[in-house]
C-alpha cells in the first residue's frame, strides 16, 4: 500500500492520490483526469450521437446535418488515403508560383482570404479602448518552438527539437513535386526565417499582459515601417477603404520587421510559406500526412500515438461546427434545475463580492464605487446560446467533397467573416465558447463571464454534490473568472470593457503590491519538470485566490457549511496526471500554473484552511501569517 498522506502536508496529494494511481494517460493524449477526463466523458457521448444521426439520416437542423456530413468526410481514411496530398498540390504551387513583390502584391487579397501564410499576422478584434467598435490588429506569425524562450543558446533543447521538427518537415515535404535540391533550400530558408521571427515577436510572458497589446498606430506609420509591402495600398484592395489606426500587438515585431521581410528575404519568406502551409493543413489529407503533420507537436509533449480516426473526425466536425454542436449538447444534456441553481450561485457570489469590495482594505470609496459598478454591469453567459451565428448557414458540405476543399471553404468564409466586421459594432451578446466545451472565461471587452453546460457536471457541479462540495467545485470557478475582472490585466478595464484607469493613484499602488507578492509567491518554485515563473501565471493565481476567497465568504452564510467537503472538492477538481514532456512546455507557455500548485497554493491564504483541518506550524500547507495573501 501507498505511504498515506497527510492532508496538513500536501491537500492535493492526500485527496487524489488514489485517483492519480487508477489513472492512465490514453496513448494519443498527454494528459488524463481534470478537464480530459470531462473533455473526453463529452466527447463519447457526442461521437455516439453523431454515429446515431448519420446512420438514422435524420437531423434536428441543417447545422447538425453538415456537422455530421463533414464528420463523415474525416472519417472516411480510405477516400483521405487514396486522395494524398493531390488535394494540398494547388494551393502549394500557388505559393511557390510567387517569385517576387510585384506578384505577391498582386495575390496579396487571395493570399489574405485563402489564409495562406503571411509574414504578418492581422485580424479585426474589438477594440479595446472602444470595446463597441472593431479595430484592425496586427501582430507577428508563431514561431516552431512553444515560444521564444526556447531559441536562446542557453537552452539545451532548442537544437535537438529544431532537429526534430527538421526530420518530420523533409519527410513531408520529399512527398511533393520539388526537387530534393528545392526541398532541401525550402526546409534551410524555414529554419533561418524562422529564427528571425523568433527574434522579433513577443513571448508567452510579455503576452500574458494583453492590456499592453493595444499600441495604436496611424497606418502611414505601419506603411513605413513594412515596406516593401504595399500596406496602404493592400489593405484599400481589402478593405475597399483602409483604416486610419492599426492596433499594433507587438511593437518590437513591427519595428524591426524590415530585417525579416525585404527584397533580398523574398524567397526566404515564399518558403517558409510553403513548409506552413504543407505542414499546417497535412492533417486534412491522407492518415500518413496526419501522423507527419502531428509528429513533431506530439513527440515534444510525450505522446506516443496520433488520435485515432473516429476521435479525430468528432474532434475535428465539432471545433468546426462549435456553435451548432454545443447547442444540440446543452439542449439535449443540461438540465432546466441544474441551470437554474447555477446562476443562482453566480448572483450570490456576486453578491458576496460586492460585500468583499466594500469591506477591502485597499481601496478608497471612489475606486470601490466603481468596483461595485463593473460587477452590477457583469453579464452572465451560462449553459449555451439561445441560437446558432446565422454564418453557418453558409457552412455547406456536400458528400462528394474531400475534406480538405471542405474545410478550405468553411475557412474562407470564416475569414471574410471576420475581415467583413471591421466598420460594424461588437455583437457582445455573442459567446465565446460553445456549449459543449469544458471550461469557462471571463471577457474584458464585454465585461461578461461564460461557463459553458459541459464544465457543469462533476467534480465541478452536481444536484448529487452538497453545497459545500459546489462551492468549491464551481463556485471557485465562478469566483476566479468573477476575479478576472480584477486582476492584473482585468484591473486596467472598466465596467464597458474598456481600457480605462478607474483607481485613485494610491489604490492602484497598493494593488500592484499585492500582484507583486502574489508573483513572489509562486516565482521560482522547483517541481520535478521545470521551474514556475511567478509573472506568467500570476494573472490566474490571482483569479484563483480571488474564487477561493468569495466561496470562503458565501460558506460563512451557508447552512450546513462543510469546510472539509469544500476544501477536498477544490483539490478534486484539478487532479490531473500528466506527462512531464507536456508539463514543462506547460510552465513555458501557459498561463495556468500547474495544477498540483493551484489546489495546494490558495487555501493556505485562508484561516478557513487552518481551523478546517488544525494545521499548525509543523505541517508543511502552513504558511505563516505575514507571508498569505488575499487581494479580493
Amino acid at each position: 500500500m501507498p505511504e498515506q498522506i497527510r492532508i496538513q502536508d500536501d491537500l492535493y496529494m492526500a485527496v487524489n492520490q488514489e485517483k492519480l494511481e487508477s489513472l492512465v494517460i490514453p496513448d494519443d493524449e498527454p494528459v488524463a483526469g481534470g478537464f480530459a477526463q470531462l473533455d473526453e466523458d463529452v466527447e463519447k457521448t457526442m461521437m455516439e450521437e453523431f454515429e446515431t444521426l448519420s446512420k438514422k439520416g435524420e437531423f434536428p437542423n441543417v447545422h447538425i446535418q453538415n456537422a455530421v456530413t463533414f464528420y463523415a468526410l474525416a472519417k472516411n481514411v480510405k477516400k483521405r488515403n487514396a486522395q494524398g496530398i493531390k488535394p494540398l498540390l494547388k494551393d502549394l504551387n500557388t505559393i511557390a508560383a510567387i517569385k517576387d513583390l510585384g506578384t505577391f502584391h498582386r495575390k496579396f487579397v487571395q493570399f489574405v482570404l485563402r489564409g495562406y501564410p503571411l509574414p504578418f499576422d492581422f485580424r479585426v478584434e474589438a477594440d479595446m479602448k472602444e470595446s463597441n467598435k472593431h479595430s484592425l490588429m496586427l501582430s507577428g506569425p508563431s514561431t516552431i518552438l512553444p515560444d521564444t524562450t526556447y531559441y536562446a543558446d542557453a537552452n539545451p533543447q532548442r537544437d535537438a527539437m529544431l532537429s526534430l521538427w527538421e526530420g518530420f518537415a523533409r519527410q513531408a515535404i520529399a512527398l511533393t513535386p520539388l526537387s530534393e535540391e528545392e526541398q532541401d533550400q525550402f526546409i534551410k530558408d524555414t529554419l533561418a526565417f524562422d529564427r528571425k521571427i523568433a527574434g522579433l515577436v513577443k513571448s508567452r510572458e510579455e503576452w500574458s499582459e494583453y492590456t499592453k497589446c493595444y499600441n495604436p498606430y496611424k497606418l502611414s506609420k505601419v506603411a513605413r515601417l513594412v515596406k516593401p509591402i504595399k500596406f496602404k495600398k493592400m489593405m484599400t484592395k481589402l478593405f475597399g477603404t483602409a483604416p486610419e489606426v492599426v492596433i499594433v500587438a507587438d511593437p518590437r515585431f513591427l519595428n524591426g520587421f524590415a530585417t525579416l521581410f525585404n527584397e533580398e528575404s523574398f524567397a526566404e519568406y515564399i518558403h517558409w510559406a510553403y513548409v506552413n502551409e504543407l505542414l499546417g493543413y497535412a492533417g486534412y489529407l491522407s492518415e500518413d500526412l496526419r501522423n507527419l503533420s502531428s509528429s513533431f507537436r506530439r513527440t515534444i509533449m510525450g505522446v506516443a500515438k496520433m488520435t485515432e480516426p473516429k476521435k479525430f473526425a468528432y474532434q475535428l466536425a465539432s471545433r468546426t461546427f462549435s456553435e451548432p454542436v454545443g447547442l444540440y449538447y446543452g439542449e439535449k444534456y443540461f438540465g432546466q434545475e441544474a441551470k437554474k441553481d447555477v446562476v443562482e450561485m453566480v448572483q450570490e457570489i456576486i453578491d458576496a463580492y460586492k460585500e468583499r469590495i466594500t469591506n477591502n482594505d485597499i481601496l478608497e470609496d471612489a475606486t470601490k464605487e466603481k468596483a461595485i459598478l463593473k460587477l452590477n454591469t457583469m453579464k452572465v453567459k451560462m449553459g449555451y446560446p439561445d441560437k446558432v451565428d446565422p454564418l453557418f448557414e453558409k457552412f455547406v458540405v456536400s458528400p462528394r467533397d474531400s475534406l480538405y476543399a471542405a474545410y478550405i471553404r468553411i475557412k474562407g468564409l470564416l475569414i471574410e467573416d471576420n475581415l467583413s466586421k471591421l466598420n460594424k459594432p461588437v455583437d457582445k451578446a455573442k459567446w465565446a465558447m460553445p456549449g459543449h466545451m469544458v471550461n469557462a472565461c471571463y471577457d474584458p471587452t464585454a465585461n461578461d463571464i461564460t461557463f459553458p453546460a459541459g464544465i457543469l457536471q462533476a467534480p465541478y457541479y452536481s444536484l448529487k454534490q452538497s453545497r459545500s462540495e459546489n462551492l468549491g467545485g464551481i463556485g471557485a470557478v465562478i469566483g476566479h473568472e468573477i476575479s478576472h475582472a480584477f486582476d492584473n490585466n482585468g484591473a486596467k478595464v472598466d465596467e464597458n470593457g474598456n481600457l480605462n484607469n478607474w483607481w485613485t493613484k494610491a489604490d492602484f499602488k497598493r494593488f500592484d503590491k499585492k500582484v507583486k507578492a502574489m508573483i513572489e509567491q509562486f516565482d521560482g518554485i522547483e517541481l520535478p519538470w521545470g521551474k514556475v515563473n511567478g509573472k506568467l501565471v500570476v494573472s490566474e493565481n490571482i483569479a484563483d485566490n480571488g474564487g477561493v476567497a468569495v466561496t470562503l465568504h458565501v460558506m460563512k452564510k451557508t447552512e450546513g457549511a462543510d469546510y472539509q467537503a469544500y476544501f477536498k472538492n477544490w483539490a478534486r477538481v484539478w487532479c490531473l496526471k500528466a506527462k512531464d514532456e507536456y508539463r514543462a512546455i506547460l510552465l513555458t507557455v501557459d498561463v495556468h500554473g500547474p495544477t498540483v500548485l493551484r489546489a495546494n497554493m490558495p487555501p493556505r491564504n485562508f484561516p478557513e484552511w487552518y481551523e478546517a483541518f488544525g494545521v499548525t506550524k509543523a505541517d508543511k500547507m502552513y504558511i505563516e501569517p505575514k507571508k498569505r495573501i488575499v487581494i479580493w
